[in-house]
């Protein structure tokens, strides 16, 4: 992750809870008001100071204050836990991971079979996180350029595997499929 030295060094005046002890409830209420601004529904939301499983997220709050970012898969084992003393980059790890999840339903929505669903669902995910922080946003674009770097788009992909689906079931060897396909849908990088 990218992170500008401005971007969770605030003055203690920009957050109405820095200025507190940090509880699941501020939390939550924190979360709930961001959510509202971007329409974001329960189902995408962590849930406190417990996990529901199956790859959601939930928060903790230790007894030294330390706030935690923990996703535990299907099988109830812990996947990823994040930890923080401050509570706008533990917002900023919530909301990166509903704002993920938001732009993959818009992509899958208004899909565009001739480019890479990345397109659609990195503007989207920045234009959503812009809207609670423009901050946020910029480093979301850092980091999706980032990517970019070294997996650049290819706009074929999609037609791609739907044709290499297509000749397995042909019976076609990995080999050939492989190069009829990247012959059929040669791969792009723009």
């Amino acid at each position: 992750m990218i992170f500008g030295k401005q971007l969770f060094n605030r003055k203690k005046s920009d957050h109405k809870y820095l200025n507190k002890a940090i509880t699941l409830k501020s939390i939550k209420a924190e979360v709930d008001r961001n959510a509202k601004l971007i329409s974001a529904s329960g189902d995408y939301l962590p849930t406190y100071g417990y996990s529901r499983d199956l790859g959601y997220s939930h928060v903790e709050v230790d007894r030294k204050g330390l706030l935690h970012y923990v996703i535990v898969d299907e099988r109830g084992q812990e996947r990823e836990r994040k930890t923080t003393g401050n509570l706008i980059e533990l917002l900023f790890w919530i909301f990166d991971g509903v704002t993920f999840s938001m732009a993959s339903d818009y992509e899958r929505t208004n899909r565009i079979e001739t480019q890479d669903c990345r397109r659609l669902l990195f503007v989207k995910q920045e234009e959503l996180l812009g809207i609670i922080d423009k901050n946020w946003k910029e480093v979301k674009q850092k980091e999706h350029e980032e990517i970019l770097k070294r997996n650049p788009f290819d706009d074929l992909a999609s037609l791609r595997a739907t044709y290499y689906r297509e000749l397995r079931g042909k019976g076609y060897s990995e080999s050939e499929i492989d190069q009829l396909a990247y012959e059929k849908y040669p791969k792009t990088n723009n």
